[in-house]
């Protein structure tokens, strides 16, 4: 099935026009325009709520962490620091527009942890 997205661009007001193809299991029967339409906005809802912020804000494309565990544990923190700067204001840019003109000594400051800690 072929579906044509209408998009403006905000910035520039822009407006361009894309078919696309769905490919799914679903029978022609079970497979209602609406409901494809409600698929295919839900990914899209997915995609503007985490892989852009992933993409965009936090440069996940760019980043150079290819060695040792490094990339898995850059991985774990993104959705972390995502969550956590979500509770803090109205958007991640503006939370981290927040921190960035904010003086810490450390990173743990930003949740709390004393500086002091000694592991044994």
């Amino acid at each position: 099935m072929s579906v044509t997205r209408h998009r403006t661009d905000r910035a520039t007001g822009k407006r361009t026009r894309e078919m696309v193809y769905l490919i799914t299991d679903l029978s022609a029967s079970e497979a209602a325009p609406e409901m494809l339409g409600r698929y295919a906005r839900g990914h899209w809802g997915v995609e503007n709520k985490i892989h852009y912020v992933r993409d965009v804000t936090f440069g996940e494309d760019a980043s150079r962490i290819r060695s040792g565990h490094g990339p898995q544990n850059a991985s774990t923190l993104r959705p972390v620091t995502m969550n956590y700067l979500r509770t803090m204001g109205s958007s991640i840019a503006d939370a981290k527009r927040r921190i960035a003109l904010s003086s810490h000594k450390a990173p743990l400051d930003l949740f709390g942890v004393p500086t002091d800690l000694r592991l044994c």
